[in-house]
């Protein structure tokens, strides 16, 4: 009888960026072999990754390191964009001002689609999955999309999203089990990264 297990989904963001985000870095592509080397004995039966060359590549280089290489997909939902577009009433008073013109800057699209292509990120990434099995799945991505998921799981209003960051090749695992609410397991653990490959990506006033 088929009935639902849980899921583990691994949420890496990609590795430095080049300036023009065209590729990664020296020190991006050893941030990802690393990665790779930290979820070697981990049971992924699956990669994705956004369509942008920073997390493709990153994907790439995690999955040479695995040892038994998953089915490694695409997706849209998995990229970049601005999840969600926040109310001025929603947001902290004194803070609404500074963050709408944060995300202002953001390019039309990235604003425009971002919120159904999150909506389909959570339809294709969480919750528990049918069948007896778990399931481990690894999503290689961006800052934005973790910070969004991240939220979900926490029943944290859709807005704060913002404020959540991570640095690059770090790693959230977030579980969803049936009958029970989704557990972050940990959250942007560099823990796999030596002093000089991390916070990379990070805002420079709260790293530690």
């Amino acid at each position: 009888m088929t009935g639902t297990a849980a899921r583990c989904l691994y949420l890496a963001r990609h590795g430095e960026a080049s300036a023009d985000e065209s590729t990664l870095t020296d020190t991006g592509r050893r941030q990802a072999v690393l990665l790779g080397e930290r979820l070697r004995h981990a049971p992924l039966t699956a990669v994705h990754h956004g369509p942008l060359p920073r997390a493709a590549q990153t994907a790439r280089l995690v999955c040479e390191q695995l040892d038994a290489v998953p089915l490694v997909q695409a997706s849209e939902p998995a990229g970049d964009y601005v999840p969600y577009l926040p109310r001025r009433e929603e947001l902290p008073p004194r803070s609404a001002d500074a963050m709408l013109d944060r995300l202002s800057r953001f390019p039309a699209e990235e604003r425009e689609r971002g919120p159904e292509l999150a909506e389909a990120a959570l339809t294709r990434f969480t919750g528990p999955v049918a069948g007896d099995e778990p399931r481990h799945e690894l999503v290689v991505t961006h800052n934005f999309l973790i910070g969004w998921l991240v939220r979900a799981a926490l029943d944290a209003p859709k807005w704060r999203w913002m404020g959540l960051n991570h640095a690059n090749a770090a790693l959230t695992v977030i579980r969803y089990a049936p009958d029970r609410p989704a557990s972050v397991l940990f959250y942007n653990d560099t823990g796999h990264l030596p002093d000089g490959l991390r916070w990379t990506g990070f805002p420079a006033e709260l790293r530690v």
